[in-house]
């Protein structure tokens, strides 16, 4: 089923912006373009919640404390899905992870990438 990568994590002041990567080694196809994939975030002392995802056939939803800040958007023959975060505040940080789901609810995780925003 292959494994997930996220990158571009990192130290910013709030208002600046950040993109994350998530890189999908699986050759199929199909289970990258069936699947509902997604960015979840946890902050400390805090549960792992949901930031965006696309769900197959391309509609994206949004946790409403990032609407109109933050993009998720992926390219199929990468195998790549990406959050544009724009307009970064200190609630924003925590570990984000990137999440591939199966139709059957199988999910799949990345290691998470540390994104910390500083006033």
């Amino acid at each position: 089923q292959g494994t997930l990568v996220e990158s571009g994590g990192g130290l910013v002041q709030a208002g600046e912006s950040l993109r994350l990567t998530c890189k999908a080694s699986t050759t199929i196809l199909s289970t990258f373009t069936s699947n509902t994939l997604g960015w979840y975030r946890q902050a400390p002392g805090k549960e792992r919640e949901l930031v965006a995802n696309i769900i197959p056939g391309g509609r994206t939803n949004y946790a409403d404390s990032v609407k109109g800040r933050f993009t998720i958007s992926k390219e199929n023959t990468r195998r790549s899905i990406y959050l544009q975060m724009n307009s970064l505040k200190p609630e924003d940080t925590g570990v984000y992870y990137c999440n591939n789901r199966y139709p059957s609810g199988h999910d799949k995780w990345g290691q998470g990438t540390q994104v910390t925003v500083v006033s």
